[in-house]
This record gives structure tokens, C-alpha cells and sequence, in this order.
């Protein structure tokens, strides 16, 4: 005999007071495919990583231009650490869509932070139309990496070394489509398909925090040296950590 419940669903709530009855909601475990759970819930970047440059066949829909998610290798010595590799100049990612760093930094996040969002400007030909550049770069000749200005714009490319990050990114390109990824990153320290490097485009919006219970460590190459006025910032108030309101108050400064 089956000792799943039989109820009828429409008495399910029955013994409940009406305020809970109206208030209850139950969670749908229905598993959206991989494009709608990319750009909505999220999904493990393992899932979307790819051998070759731009996106994984299905996702071309869901996919912003220029974003590369690819798989990396981390060998792991018992007992001992792991060592893992990002890019070489002379093959790997990087070297497929001509992207050499021109600054390499590292930044650690403690557990329960986040950062972001971020965006750097496009760099745009003064007698373009911004629209008709992009559409030019990323939809009409999108494996032309020769014609991308690395060196006029600021790309981001990272990959992580510890803890659990959960990555965001938005396509605010004027003229291109708003699309949304969503995605969980694994530290070397976490080895398996979750380990992978990231490159960002200028004019992509990107947020992170961290996903675990330990401070996360991230490595990141730069196509231009760093240039604050590059570095916009959208809805990042997340960063601060604002003094309490009688704090304030007490010390005569303004919130």
C-alpha cells in the first residue's frame, strides 16, 4: 500500500484558520528548461560552458554577445591543494577572441557580501550610430574578434579560486536585446563542471555575491589598465554598510 498522501486537494487546508488558508502557497518543483531558468531562477555554470567561442548551441536566443563561459581544468593533490590553469597567449579562450589582459588583480569577498552592479562604457567610432556598431560586432560578424576595441574599452575575464559565487549579468548595449544570465561559479577549492572562466564585455552589467558559508577569493584580467571614470555603477547601495540611524544622529552626520 502506497503511504502517499490522498487527500482531496480542495479540503487539503481545511484545518487551518481562513487567514492561513488565504495566505498559504505552495512551491512548484516543475524544472524550467535550461534558456528560461538562465535568464530567471539561474542555473549551475557548468550547464552552460562551452569548448568553443560564444554561446552554447540552444541558448543563442538567451545569450548576450560577447559573454564567454568556458570550462577550466583543476587538478587537485590529495592531501596536499589543487593548481588550477585560466589561459595561455598562446591557445585557450583568450587567445581564440584576442583578448590580452593588460592588468591582472585579485579581490576577495567575505562570506554574505556581494558586489556590483558594475559596467564599463563601450568604446563607439564618433561617426557610428551605437546600435548599427553593435549590431555590426556581435550579430552580423560575430566571430570578428579582430574588430572588437580591447584596448579602447574595459573587458573583464575572471575565474575563481575559492568559494561559491552566484554571477549576474545584464545587456544594457543600446539597441541589443535585454537579456539576463544568471549563473552559480565554483572555486578550484570545489572541483568539478562549476569551475570555469568568464569573460565580460564592455556595456554588460554585472553583479555578484557570495552563495556559502566561506569568503570567496576571484582572480581577474582587465583589457585596459583601470580607469575610475570607466567604472559605473548601478543599484550597487548593496556595497555599503551604512552606520546605524542613532549612530548618525549621535555623531551629527548626515545618512
Amino acid at each position: 500500500m502506497s503511504s502517499e498522501p490522498r487527500q482531496n486537494p480542495e479540503k487539503l487546508w481545511r484545518a487551518l484558520s481562513e487567514g492561513a488558508q488565504r495566505a498559504i502557497d505552495t512551491r512548484s518543483y516543475a524544472r524550467a528548461d535550461l534558456a528560461t531558468r538562465l535568464g530567471t531562477t539561474g542555473v549551475e555554470a557548468g550547464e552552460i560552458a562551452t569548448d568553443s567561442p560564444g554561446p552554447k548551441a540552444g541558448l543563442e536566443e538567451q545569450w548576450i554577445p560577447g559573454v564567454e563561459i568556458f570550462p577550466r581544468r583543476v587538478f587537485q593533490q590529495r592531501h596536499r591543494g589543487w593548481f588550477g590553469e585560466f589561459t595561455r597567449l598562446t591557445e585557450g579562450r583568450l587567445h581564440d577572441i584576442g583578448l590580452v589582459p593588460q592588468q591582472w588583480a585579485t579581490a576577495t569577498m567575505f562570506a554574505g557580501t556581494a558586489k556590483g552592479f558594475h559596467i564599463h562604457p563601450p568604446a563607439i567610432p564618433d561617426d557610428a550610430d551605437a546600435a548599427e556598431w553593435f549590431r555590426k560586432l556581435y550579430v552580423e560578424n560575430p566571430a570578428d574578434h579582430a574588430g572588437r576595441p580591447y584596448a579602447l574599452e574595459q573587458w573583464d575575464s575572471m575565474f575563481f579560486i575559492q568559494g561559491t559565487i552566484e554571477f549576474l549579468l545584464a545587456d544594457e548595449r543600446a539597441g541589443m536585446p535585454r537579456r539576463i544570465m544568471r549563473f552559480i561559479i565554483d572555486g578550484d577549492n570545489i572541483p568539478g563542471p562549476n569551475n570555469i572562466g568568464l569573460v565580460i564585455p564592455a556595456g554588460v552589467a554585472h553583479a555578484l555575491r557570495t552563495a556559502g558559508s566561506e569568503n570567496v577569493i576571484m582572480a581577474y584580467g582587465t583589457s585596459t589598465v583601470f580607469h575610475p571614470p570607466f567604472e559605473g555603477r548601478i543599484a550597487s547601495g548593496i556595497e555599503q554598510c551604512p552606520l546605524p540611524a542613532d549612530w548618525l544622529d549621535y555623531l551629527g552626520i548626515e545618512g
